[in-house]
């Protein structure tokens, strides 16, 4: 299991799935009109290269003329039964015929209605002239006629060529839209499907984080959110693993100097030694495998009271600054020159108070007193540099590594420490080192004319 996190990609303003659908929309609705122009331009070319020719007229004519021809013959239809003519147009609807009594004018029939040339106006009668029709003779009941015939049904054709158009506008919108919908619809069920998997605890399954909209986004927090599981159970695991360790570690240590106790004490009870001098080397050793013991001890005590507790109850004062620093420095100062070091102190500390918990605060100068005497090289000078910036009051304590090798404790339970009490004060502990130089950094917030630091 990887227990990298992936850095925050830098992204782009996210497009908005609505402008999304928008811009779907507006392509769907381009789209359409183009097939639309499209379709209706071939329908109507074929309406007229094929229905409109003038084959097509004539054959279309001939059929209406034998219909109509039937229809007089069968039922005896006088030539000015304008009635029974009707009669035969209304199931004709495209079909006009006009009627012609030798070479006069009688009667035009549309749509089930007829109406005899007496009823037409006389400019509108003019058109209806023998000479500018094709005369089909015709026998009524009565006598011989001539009809012309006009037939529109390429209307028909024309506005199915328009049905057909506006049908495929239609279809190509909706194709447009339901290919939106569908894709989002496969991000949505492909990032349920990863989500589910993460769910179910295989956090190795990567997150597909594609395009730039809200949906993308939601990809990415959620495989953020993965490894941020991942990173977190990574620590865990080495929190445990370390935990482990120090158990075994600090068991391992307690054991030898709890024989070595044993041992000497089993010495003076069991063989009533008489040399006295002898029996104090005996009980000298065994007490300072006791002092050992409660080293170790107090070790275990610290990690798992800083460790083993998810908050710290502080009881936090309010201090002046410069006399706070100087009750634990001049102590560190002292206790390291007694032990030989060569200590330099430097402080730009000006008028400010400091709120803090003077029990966690000693830890912190413990745990910098018990590293520089392991440590910190005795020919070289050990720098304790206090100062006021920036509303911080920062103490650094730096000095040269004598045992570059060992420098820090396997475990860093002392670092571990103070990181988390000055945390829990507000401030912060911070370690820089390299193969010769160790340093270490504390800071406080100060307060300054009863206002607090906005931030470090």
């Amino acid at each position: 299991m990887t227990e990298k996190q992936p850095e925050r990609r830098k992204r782009r303003l996210p497009s908005s799935l609505n402008a999304k659908m928008l811009y779907t929309i507006l392509l769907g609705f381009a789209c359409a009109l183009i097939v639309m122009a499209v379709v209706r331009g071939v329908g109507n070319l074929i309406v007229d290269k094929v229905y409109m020719s003038s084959d097509a007229i004539s054959s279309r004519k001939a059929e209406i003329y034998s219909q109509f021809s039937s229809y007089v013959s069968s039922r005896r239809v006088k030539g000015d039964d304008s009635a029974a003519v009707a009669r035969w147009t209304r199931d004709h609807e495209y079909v006009t015929i006009l009627i012609y009594k030798g070479r006069n004018f009688s009667m035009r029939v549309h749509g089930g209605e007829a109406t005899n040339a007496s009823n037409i106006a006389g400019s509108e009668r003019s058109q209806y002239i023998a000479q500018s029709q094709r005369l089909y003779p015709m026998r009524f009941a009565d006598g011989l006629y001539q009809i012309a015939i006009s037939e529109n049904s390429q209307v028909r054709e024309y506005a199915l060529a328009n049905v057909v158009a506006w049908a495929s506008a239609c279809l190509i919108f909706i194709a447009v839209v339901l290919w939106y919908v569908q894709r989002m619809t496969k991000r949505i069920i492909v990032l349920s499907h990863e989500a589910g998997e993460i769910g179910g605890g295989d956090l190795e399954h990567d997150i597909t984080v594609k395009g730039n909209d809200e949906l993308s986004m939601l990809a990415h927090e959620v495989d953020m959110m993965r490894s941020s599981v991942i990173e977190k159970m990574g620590n865990e695991r080495r929190a445990w693993q370390a935990n482990s360790e120090l158990i075994t570690a600090i068991s391992h240590d307690i054991r030898t100097p709890m024989t070595s106790m044993l041992g000497y004490l089993s010495l003076l009870d069991e063989n009533g030694i008489s040399d006295e001098e002898q029996a104090k080397q005996f009980i000298s050793a065994a007490y300072g495998k006791a002092m050992d013991l409660k080293d170790l001890t107090d070790e275990l005590f610290k990690y798992f009271l800083v460790f083993g507790r998810a908050d710290l109850e502080m009881n936090m004062e309010e201090f002046d600054a410069r006399m706070l620093l100087d009750q634990f420095m001049l102590e560190l100062q002292f206790d390291l020159q007694d032990d030989g070091f060569n200590v330099s102190r430097i402080d730009f500390i000006g008028d400010c108070r400091v709120s803090a918990d003077t029990m966690y605060l000693k830890r912190v100068f413990d745990n910098l007193l018990s590293n520089l005497r392991k440590y910190a090289d005795k020919s070289r000078p050990v720098m304790i540099l206090s100062a006021l910036e920036n509303g911080w009051l920062s103490v650094c304590v730096s000095n040269y590594v004598v045992r570059s090798m060992n420098r820090v404790e396997s475990t860093k339970i002392g670092i571990r420490t103070c990181e988390k009490i000055m945390t829990h004060m507000g401030g912060s502990f911070e370690i820089r080192s390299d193969e010769e130089h160790f340093a270490a950094e504390l800071k406080l917030p100060a307060i300054e004319n009863d206002v607090l630091p906005a931030g470090k």
